[in-house]
């Protein structure tokens, strides 16, 4: 880097970083700016030119560590790549600006004072945006396998009888989850009745009845027998008018009356105790 540069730089930190602030969040798109207090967009930001000046300095292990710490950060911030981006072109301008402005740039070295500025910020640049598509990429991937497990849950509520609520659209990747969770479950809890409830699913066509009939086969393939609930009026007529058959399965339109059945299957029931005039339990036999 130019040496003039790099002294500029050295020399005027804290006017650069106060001018730098001062442009992006004029720039910032307010839903950003809303969602950052003053004091993380203020550190935020100290990091950032502290980042841009060890890579100044050498490229060396101390600018790559700082450089992906700033990624993993603004990535969990929801600081987008442009903003990012556009921060490294407005550092230069300020620079840049702030040598004319000292009259260190005159008409015999302004060539070579942007060439140097370009040469130095372009590959950073490039390693920015590689290092945060990454984190993101990586950040993604964790909160996909995190939903995923929470996408299809199989869940005990009585011994012999668990409850696999869905919420949200069913898509073949997700089928194949519910199909693996059953499985497991029925199984590792052995159950002797699964209901699958579907209250929470806003359609179901073909393809979505095609995937609940194989996991219901899936089930009574282990022993187990399967009961789809929550099956509401528009959801009825859609299974009707797309002639698709569920006569291997049991179906309730409610998740109560799922459960009562489910006990009724396992030879059980659930009656009203009462201990007093006041109050009354209830407790399954």
């Amino acid at each position: 880097m130019n040496k003039q540069v790099y002294d500029f730089i050295r020399n005027n930190q804290e006017f650069i970083l106060e001018k730098w602030m001062d442009i992006m969040k004029k720039n910032a798109d307010e839903r950003l700016i809303k969602v950052i207090s003053d004091q993380m967009f203020t550190q935020t930001s100290h990091e950032f030119i502290d980042m841009v000046i060890a890579n100044m300095e050498s490229k060396n292990d101390a600018f790559t560590t700082k450089l992906s710490d700033f990624a993993e950060k603004v990535v969990r911030l929801g600081w987008p790549l442009f903003f990012v981006n556009e921060g490294l072109h407005k550092f230069t301008l300020i620079v840049l600006n702030g040598m004319a402005e000292q009259k260190i740039i005159n008409p015999e070295n302004q060539i070579e004072i942007i060439n140097s500025l370009d040469k130095w910020s372009s590959p950073m640049n490039n390693e920015i945006v590689n290092v945060y598509t990454h984190t993101w990429e990586r950040t993604v991937s964790l909160q996909k396998i995190a939903l995923q497990e929470l996408s299809a849950p199989l869940i005990p509520v009585l011994e012999g009888i668990t409850i696999m609520p869905l919420i949200g659209t069913i898509d073949t990747e997700r089928a194949r989850q519910i199909m693996e969770n059953l499985l497991t479950g029925v199984v590792k809890h052995r159950s002797e009745v699964v209901l699958i409830d579907i209250t929470g699913v806003p359609v179901v066509d073909t393809m979505v009845a095609h995937h609940i009939i194989q996991a219901a086969e899936a089930v009574r393939l282990v022993g187990a027998k399967c009961m789809l609930c929550g099956i509401r009026p528009e959801i009825a007529q859609t299974i009707v008018n797309l002639g698709i058959n569920l006569n291997e399965i049991i179906t309730k339109n409610s998740l109560k009356k799922g459960i009562e059945a489910a006990l009724e299957i396992t030879s059980r029931k659930i009656i009203e105790v009462e201990e007093d005039h006041e109050n009354s339990n209830f407790k399954t036999i």
